[in-house]
């Protein structure tokens, strides 16, 4: 059976983040892609220009259109905007209990722009961090999550964690970014575990959906049947040789996309 994953998020229309990256992501990594569109966004590598939300009905309906006909494997959650498309999306699950919820609090672009309102931000921990499999924010997130200042060091990032987790969601991503030095450490907590995923940071300015594409990336490999550890593990791999490959790409005048297809598209020059 073909391995599907479903992503519930906003559009970008630069392609280089929401669901244009979430779907390049699970074609990447051999997963057949499905879309419930959340928002829509007049988006470049420069910045955000304009925000249209979809009606929270519309969200329901797409969900149940692609649940009522597919069997989904993993859902990525992504930016959703509005307290009222967060219950549509968590009353959409909880009718059709998804195995596997991995939820990226997406909540401000990589140029500043604000992506989610800041009264979203308690239906987002209220109702929606109880349904997922794992949540996967940077620091900044994190402490917006918490309401408390964000963690500057990597001593603080499992106290960090465990208090995420104490919320609701079954495991913990903190991922470690914006911590500044040559590594970017990333910790999962799971299942009373703290598991350190040490990475070199890759100096870029083509960094434009990370966090969509590495919460993507996880989602495909749970939905091919990986343990939630080495899907975590594995796509932090695959997601440094995206970063690594996208300065090849050229997109854009801002900060560019990472590089999706890195393991394909050089073969192509043979």
């Amino acid at each position: 059976m073909t391995a599907t994953a479903l992503t519930i998020a906003g559009s970008d229309s630069g392609g280089g983040a929401g669901i244009q990256a979430d779907l390049k992501t699970f074609s990447a990594l051999g997963v057949y892609g499905c879309s419930a569109i959340c928002a829509l966004t007049a988006q470049n590598t420069t910045g955000v220009q304009g925000i249209f939300p979809v009606s929270p009905e519309f969200v329901g309906q797409q969900l149940d259109s692609v649940f009522g006909d597919i069997e989904v494997h993993a859902v990525k959650i992504g930016m959703l905007g509005t307290p009222a498309i967060i219950g549509a999306v968590a009353a959409g699950l909880r009718r059709w209990k998804p195995r596997h919820v991995v939820l990226d609090p997406v909540m401000v672009a990589k140029g500043g722009d604000r992506l989610l309102q800041e009264e979203a931000v308690a239906a987002l921990t209220q109702e929606l961090l109880p349904l997922a499999t794992v949540i996967t924010p940077n620091l900044p997130e994190a402490a917006v999550l918490l309401g408390e200042e964000h963690v500057t060091d990597r001593a603080a990032m499992p106290g960090a964690a465990a208090r995420l987790q104490a919320l609701g969601a079954r495991s913990v991503l903190l991922k470690g970014g914006h911590l500044e030095g040559a590594d970017s450490p990333d910790l999962l907590l799971h299942e009373g575990e703290e598991i350190w995923l040490d990475g070199r940071r890759i100096v870029t300015r083509n960094t434009h959906g990370t966090g969509c594409t590495l919460s993507s990336a996880i989602a495909a490999l749970l939905a091919r049947g990986l343990p939630l550890p080495a899907a975590v593990h594995d796509a932090k791999r695959w997601l440094e040789g995206a970063i690594a490959a996208a300065d090849g790409l050229g997109i854009g005048h801002g900060h560019g996309p990472v590089h999706h297809f890195h393991a394909l598209w050089p073969h192509l020059e043979e």
